[in-house]
């Protein structure tokens, strides 16, 4: 299926968007985790999709495809590799990313620097491992993901964007309960998505 899609605004050298910003202390990320917490556990929704064209770029999009074999159509995840990978190659378990929207939108404040944090999905559901399982399917547009049991924390690039404090509670307790860094998935049936499009559990059978 061929999509075409708005033209995105991308965001090249990311990381000079940190100079002068005041990161979220823990007692601020704690002041506003009830929020975060009332995120819905199904029928949650699509607040933002971001591709990566290539590393430290950014393209902010209205609407994607997914695929099985690449994921984010436009993403650099299969070009780009991983560390964690047979031989380099990109990792099966990690095409996509999600993020709580609202732990995105405490960390980070304007929504213009929700894309540093660098997951494709921001999604306003709820991403902890109690509510969503690893091998649990998502719906999202006319697409179906599977969550995956690779974790996702939290990186030197995200200390540096949203501070050390943020770092370590995504990295901890609670913080990892939640999985307010993010989870991993992969596509299990292509199809398209767009902001606003509902995310909802697939039940088996």
């Amino acid at each position: 299926m061929t999509m075409i899609l708005r033209k995105p605004r991308v965001r090249r050298g990311a990381t000079g968007q940190n100079r002068g910003m005041e990161h979220c202390t823990t007692v601020e990320i704690e002041g506003g985790l009830d929020h975060v917490r009332d995120a819905p556990a199904d029928g949650g929704t699509v607040v933002m999709i971001v591709s990566r064209p290539s590393p430290g770029e950014r393209a902010v999009l209205s609407e994607a495809a997914l695929d099985a074999a690449v994921g984010l159509v436009g993403d650099c995840w299969l070009e780009r590799g991983s560390s964690s990978g047979v031989d380099g190659a990109a990792h099966p378990d990690r095409q996509l990313t999600l993020m709580n929207a609202r732990f995105a939108a405490l960390i980070a404040g304007s929504r213009d620097r929700w894309s540093l944090a660098g997951d494709q999905l921001y999604v306003d559901l709820d991403l902890g491992e109690a509510n969503l399982p690893a091998g649990t399917s998502l719906a999202i547009g006319t697409a179906v993901v599977e969550i995956s049991a690779s974790p996702h924390t939290g990186c030197a690039k995200f200390v540096e964007r949203f501070g050390r404090d943020a770092a370590q509670f995504v990295n901890t307790g609670v913080g990892l309960e939640l999985r307010l860094r993010g989870v991993n998935a992969f596509v299990v049936d292509g199809g398209a998505i767009a902001t606003d499009d509902p995310v909802r559990k697939v039940v088996a059978g």
